[in-house]
């Protein structure tokens, strides 16, 4: 399950996508994460279920792959959809079931609060599957380097944050592997009452953070042994182009948070 997750993964391509300038995709994402919160009726979270799919269909991804990868956080909505069913109590009742009843809002707050959540996640996976860690830091150190003159180590910030979502994808490998190796010795984490379950995760979850810890430890020491001092004086390879695409897309953007607040009710 584990090697599902494609969160912090990057697939190598060549779609339209790929191509952008990361400071472009980045803007897009977190003006995205402003913008899906003024949704607030079925036309609006329709136009941004179009978009979503619009930025999907532009990566030229399977799919399938983008669906297999979301299960993993399918129960995380679908949790939060049967939370909004179960604790709104507004408008007319749907369903009685005796010991619950469902009613019309609780069942629209339960499908909208899970639609913003997939286009969230779909959105912001999208950043990792076609950016690489090393366009992300470029991106955010470039986007970040008014700052700088603030005093914030800008360029340490951007390695921290790429790195980061660089390892998720190696902690996933990692946990599924300790996961297989506590299995074979004969722990259960899928049975038993939820308490023998809580003390299951425990032999999991410290050799993990060990490993984890050994990780940074060396990756450290590497960076040290190749006389890494940060971004004083550091020159780059490649240079960050801004395009017509870059522009478009950001501006199909505010087009569409322009219709949702007229939309919105």
């Amino acid at each position: 399950m584990m090697n599902n997750i494609i969160i912090g993964k990057y697939v190598p391509g060549s779609s339209l996508i790929h191509r952008m300038d990361p400071r472009a995709k980045l803007i897009l994402i977190f003006a995205f994460v402003f913008i899906v919160f003024i949704a607030n009726n079925f036309l609006t979270y329709a136009l941004l279920g179009v978009f979503t799919l619009f930025i999907v269909l532009m990566t030229k991804l399977p799919l399938r792959f983008l669906i297999r990868g979301l299960r993993p956080v399918l129960w995380i909505i679908l949790f939060t959809f049967f939370l909004h069913l179960i604790v709104t109590k507004e408008g007319e009742v749907l369903i009685d079931l005796r010991f619950m009843k469902i009613y019309e809002e609780g069942l629209k707050q339960g499908i909208y609060i899970s639609l913003r959540f997939l286009y969230l996640i779909l959105i912001t996976t999208i950043l990792t599957l076609t950016t690489t860690p090393i366009e992300i830091t470029d991106g955010m150190e470039s986007l970040l380097g008014p700052f700088g003159k603030l005093g914030l180590p800008v360029h340490e910030l951007a390695l921290m944050m790429s790195i980061s979502l660089r390892f998720i994808p190696t902690l996933m490998e990692e946990t599924d592997k300790i996961l297989k190796a506590q299995m074979a010795r004969g722990v259960d984490f899928t049975g038993g009452p939820v308490k023998d379950r809580f003390k299951a995760v425990v032999p999991l979850l410290v050799p993990l953070f060990i490993s984890a810890f050994k990780r940074a430890e060396e990756l450290a020491t590497a960076m040290e042994a190749r006389g890494y001092n940060g971004g004083e004086g550091r020159t780059k390879l490649r240079q960050l182009k801004w395009g017509i695409l870059d522009t478009s897309l950001l501006a199909l953007l505010v087009v569409l948070g322009v219709a949702l607040l007229y939309l919105r009710t």
